[in-house]
């Protein structure tokens, strides 16, 4: 993306730290300072010890939780009443890449989400407030980025029950 020059881009920048630490197993312990710590681990029979997330569910976490976030303040911008919503995700993975396999991706094949939105607003006003949550969301593009295979479904819940929010008008396609 070539983006033009803008002089006040620095009073834009935020600077997020953490720290990770390995005793040469399976099993991270990452400290995110005030935020607390959390461990990232692989299942027993991928060799550790089973006390946390995978790296990749955790990816998967962080892009369910970032789409939250960007909801709620695109919501808020464009004046939409909602509830809640809530996250069903699942992720492929071809595991002879991380076994080194250079011909097959290490990362995941494909993710697919579905975006259950709890409101009583419009269809099209909230169809509006997903396409710029997509757009805005820095998870969601850094996957895109990567040229995973991603797929969100989005579907109102309202007092009529559930409905699928077409993804043409979703996007503005």
């Amino acid at each position: 993306m070539n983006e033009p020059y803008d002089p006040d881009a620095h009073k834009w920048l935020r600077r997020k730290t953490l720290t990770a630490e390995n005793p040469a197993s399976m099993r991270t312990v990452v400290d995110y300072s005030e935020y607390g710590v959390s461990v990232l681990d692989e299942p027993v029979n991928a060799g550790g010890s089973g006390e946390g997330p995978s790296p990749l569910q955790s990816v998967l976490g962080a892009l369910c939780g970032c789409e939250s976030v960007t909801f709620r303040r695109t919501a808020t911008d464009m004046d939409l009443d909602y509830e809640s919503i809530r996250f069903d995700a699942a992720f492929t993975i071809d595991i002879r890449g991380r076994l080194g396999n250079r011909t097959v991706r290490p990362h995941f094949q494909t993710v697919r989400v579905r975006a259950i939105v709890a409101t009583d607003s419009s269809l099209e006003a909230l169809a509006a407030v997903i396409a710029e949550t997509e757009a805005r969301c820095p998870v969601m593009n850094l996957l895109l980025d990567a040229k995973v295979d991603l797929e969100i479904s989005w579907v109102r819940e309202s007092t009529g029950g559930l409905m699928s929010v077409p993804r043409e008008v979703a996007t503005g396609q």
